[in-house]
């Protein structure tokens, strides 16, 4: 049965050297347009502190279908995986629920 909890997305991303201006500016609008979304909750960028090129993105939504419908969504689709995912070296994902 499909998770009907909010559903927690922890995203880290390492970025190629030298791209680290070009994903933060794509990033500006992925996050507006995520913003936009009825099923998301939020969507924060974090930077490490110990290696400027590392990228740590924490989003929320109100459920699975709700990721599902970020994922497909056409500026995802262009932005994230046609323009930005070419310039990191390391994409790792995690779905996470709340545990209360």
């Amino acid at each position: 049965m499909e998770n009907q909890n909010p559903v927690h997305v922890f995203a880290t991303w390492k970025i190629k050297e030298g791209q680290l201006t070009n994903v933060l500016n794509l990033m500006k609008i992925v996050q507006e347009e995520s913003l936009k979304e009825k099923g998301n909750l939020f969507y924060k960028i974090h930077q490490s502190n110990s290696d400027a090129d590392t990228l740590v993105l924490f989003e929320g939504y109100t459920n699975e279908a709700a990721v599902a419908d970020h994922r497909n969504s056409t500026y995802f689709q262009e932005l994230v995986l046609g323009k930005i995912v070419p310039l990191l070296e390391k994409r790792e994902i995690i779905l996470a629920t709340l545990l209360e």
